[in-house]
C-alpha cells in the first residue's frame, strides 16, 4: 500500500491538469526550490522504495534536483489562468498550456521565473506527418536457423542469437526481477494483444501513463511503442520470444504522434523522472528529436554534444542516478541530417544503431560521432527486418533503430540482472568491451556487435581472449583426493571428451560430456577413489582443440 500511494502522490504533483489541446504552450523555469515542503532527508515523500534501493546499490545520494518543484509556484500559475501540464524536478519547471500571450507575458516577469520558452506553436509542416515514415515494415519471412536454444525464439532466433543472446537466457537470466520503463508513442492493443498475455498474467505490467494527455493509457492510437515492447517482452514460444520476456515494464507515453515540437522532449523528462521515481533500472527510448514542425526550435548538429538539449541532459541525468539508458541512434543515415538525434548524443547512455540480419550496417541507420567527438553509436544491433508482434497478434518485420534498441535494452538487461552490483557504466563497459570493433570503433556501428555471452565473462573479471580460443577451462581441487570437478566454457553445443592420463602416457579413464550454450558447464568425475597417488594429465579434447593440465592425487 505505501508504494501505490507513493505513486499516487507522484501523479498528483506531477499531472493535475484536465486535457487541453491549447495551441499556446510553454516551458517555465523557476529560480529555485527555497519554499518546497519536501526535503532530502524523507525521500519517501517522493520516491519509492525501489527507487531508494538503486540509489544505495549504487552509491548515489539524493541531492536538491531530486525535489519536486515548489507546488506554490506551479498553484501561481494555475491561478492566473495557465493550465499545468507536466513538470520537472530536475529542471525546476513546468510546462503550460494558455491562449492568452499577455499571460505569457506576465508570467515571463514574475520574481520566481527564471526563463520561459515556448514549447508548442500553432506552425505546423510534413515533419509530424512523416516521423515514422522512415521505418517501414513486412510479412515476416520463414526463419532457416536451426534453434535448439532453451527458448523457442521463432522468428527472433537470428536477432537474439546475432549478439549471443541466448547464452544468457540458457544460463536463466530472461529478466527476472528488472525493470524497464519504455517511453515512446503508444501502445495500441498492449491490453488485448496475445503476444503480451504472460505479461498481464504475471502482473509483468507495473504501470503507464500518458504525458502527452496526461491520463492513464487508453490502448488505442499509435503503434509504435507495442512494437517496441514485442521486441524485449513477447512470449509466443515457437513464434518469436523477445530479448527480455520475463522483466517487468512501465508503458509510458511521452511521444505526440500528430506533430513535432520541443514539448515532446520535456515530456520525455517528466517520463524518465517517473521511471526514476518507481525505480526503474532501464529505460529504453526509440525516440529521436532534431528538427521541429516551427523551424525556430529545430536543433543543429551542435547541439549534439550531449549538453545542449534538456532531453539528452535528462538522460544523462538518469544514468546519474543509476538508470541505463538505451536510446536508439535514428533513421537518419541516408538523409541530410545523417548524423544521431537528441538524446542519443547523452553521456553515459548506450546509443544503439542497426545492422541487417547479416550484422552489417544498416543504410538508414544515423551515424556519429557526437559534435564533441564521443563514440556513438556505442553498439548496434540487427534494426533492418527485426522481427517484432503487429497490434493484431502477427509476426511482421519492421526497420528501423526504433527496433534494434528494444532488442538490446532487453538483453542488457538480462546481463545486468546476472550481476546487480555493478554500475551501469560499468554494464555499458562490459557490452562494448564484448563488441566485435572493440578494438576500432567506427561512426557506424560504434563499437560494433555486442556479445552478451563474452560480457557475462567480463561482469565476472574472466578474460574474453580466453573465449575466442575455447581454453577457459578449470580443474578443481588440485591437488585432489577422490574426485575432480572440471569446469569448461564452449561457445557452441557440442561433444567432448575428458581423459585422465598417467605420467608415463597410459590413458586411464575417459568420459564424454555434452557442453554449449550456458556460461561455464561443471562436470563432477567420482570415479578416482582407488587411483593411487601421483602426478597426471587431464586432457580435453573438443571437435576442434585440445586443452590439457597437470593434476596432482594426494595420499589420504
Amino acid at each position: 500500500m505505501k508504494k501505490a500511494g507513493i505513486l499516487l502522490v507522484i501523479m498528483l504533483l506531477t499531472l493535475k491538469a484536465v486535457p487541453q489541446t491549447a495551441p499556446g504552450k510553454y516551458w517555465v523555469q523557476f529560480t529555485n526550490k527555497a519554499n518546497t515542503p519536501f526535503v532530502i532527508n524523507q525521500p519517501r515523500d517522493f520516491l519509492s522504495d525501489r527507487a531508494l534501493e538503486r540509489r544505495s546499490r549504487y552509491h548515489i545520494s539524493v541531492n536538491e534536483e531530486d525535489l519536486p518543484v515548489d507546488p506554490a509556484y506551479a498553484d501561481s500559475l494555475r491561478k492566473m489562468g495557465a493550465r499545468v501540464l507536466n513538470r520537472s524536478k530536475w529542471f525546476n519547471s513546468v510546462t503550460i498550456a494558455t491562449t492568452d500571450t499577455m499571460l505569457i507575458d506576465r508570467i515571463r516577469h514574475l520574481g520566481f521565473v527564471k526563463q520561459l520558452k515556448s514549447v508548442r506553436s500553432l506552425k505546423s509542416s510534413l515533419i509530424a506527418a512523416n516521423k515514422f515514415s522512415s521505418e517501414f515494415f513486412s510479412a515476416s519471412a520463414i526463419s532457416n536457423l536451426t534453434d535448439t536454444t532453451v527458448l523457442s525464439y521463432g522468428q527472433a532466433t537470428r536477432q537474439i542469437g546475432m549478439l549471443n543472446g541466448h547464452i544468457l537466457h540458457n544460463q536463466g537470466f530472461q529478466g527476472q526481477g528488472m525493470v524497464i520503463a519504455i517511453l515512446d508513442a503508444g501502445f495500441r492493443n498492449v491490453n488485448i494483444n496475445h503476444a503480451f498475455d504472460s505479461l498481464w498474467k504475471k502482473n509483468q505490467i507495473l504501470g503507464n501513463w500518458d504525458f502527452v494527455s496526461n491520463r492513464p493509457i487508453n490502448f488505442d492510437g499509435e503503434q509504435h511503442g507495442a512494437q517496441v515492447l514485442s521486441i524485449m517482452a513477447a512470449n509466443l514460444p515457437g513464434q518469436l520470444i523477445g530479448s527480455a520476456p520475463k522483466a517487468s515494464y512501465y508503458l509510458l507515453i511521452t511521444e505526440d504522434g500528430g506533430s513535432e515540437y520541443v514539448i515532446e522532449e520535456d515530456n520525455w523528462v517528466s517520463g524518465a523522472e517517473y521511471a526514476d521515481s518507481v525505480g526503474a533500472d532501464l529505460i529504453n527510448s526509440s525516440l529521436g528529436y532534431s528538427l521541429f514542425d516551427d523551424s525556430k526550435m529545430n536543433h543543429t548538429y551542435a547541439d549534439m554534444n550531449g549538453k545542449s538539449t534538456r532531453i539528452s541532459l535528462a538522460a544523462t541525468m538518469a544514468s546519474r542516478r543509476g538508470i541505463l539508458v538505451c536510446s536508439s541512434a535514428a533513421n537518419e543515415g541516408n538523409k541530410t541530417w545523417h548524423y544521431i538525434t537528441a538524446p542519443a548524443d547523452a553521456d553515459s547512455i548506450l546509443t544503439v544503431g542497426a545492422v541487417d540480419s547479416l550484422g552489417k550496417y544498416a543504410y538508414f541507420s544515423s551515424t556519429g560521432p557526437t559534435f564533441d567527438k564521443r563514440i556513438k553509436p556505442n553498439i548496434s544491433g540487427q534494426g533492418l527486418y527485426t522481427a517484432l508482434v503487429s497490434t493484431t497478434g502477427t509476426i511482421i518485420r519492421g526497420s528501423g533503430t526504433s527496433f534494434s534498441s528494444p532488442l538490446v535494452c532487453g538483453l542488457t538487461a538480462c546481463l545486468w540482472q546476472a550481476n546487480r552490483t555493478r554500475s551501469p557504466i560499468e554494464i555499458i563497459n562490459a557490452i562494448q568491451e564484448s563488441a566485435s570493433q572493440s578494438n576500432s570503433p567506427d561512426s557506424l556501428l560504434g563499437y560494433g556487435l555486442p556479445d552478451y555471452g563474452k560480457a557475462w565473462f567480463l561482469i565476472q573479471g574472466i578474460d574474453p581472449v580466453k573465449l575466442d580460443n575455447e581454453s577457459l577451462f578449470g580443474v578443481y581441487p588440485n591437488p585432489f583426493s577422490d574426485k575432480l570437478t572440471v569446469d569448461f566454457y564452449s561457445h557452441d553445443r557440442q561433444d567432448i571428451t575428458i581423459e585422465l592420463i598417467s605420467s608415463a602416457g597410459k590413458l586411464l579413464f575417459t568420459k564424454v560430456a555434452v557442453v554449449g550454450y550456458t556460461s561455464i558447464n561443471r562436470i563432477e568425475i567420482n570415479e578416482f577413489q582407488h587411483l593411487p597417488a601421483g602426478i597426471y594429465f587431464l586432457r580435453i579434447n573438443t571437435k576442434t582443440s585440445h586443452h590439457q593440465q597437470r593434476v596432482i592425487k594426494g595420499s589420504k
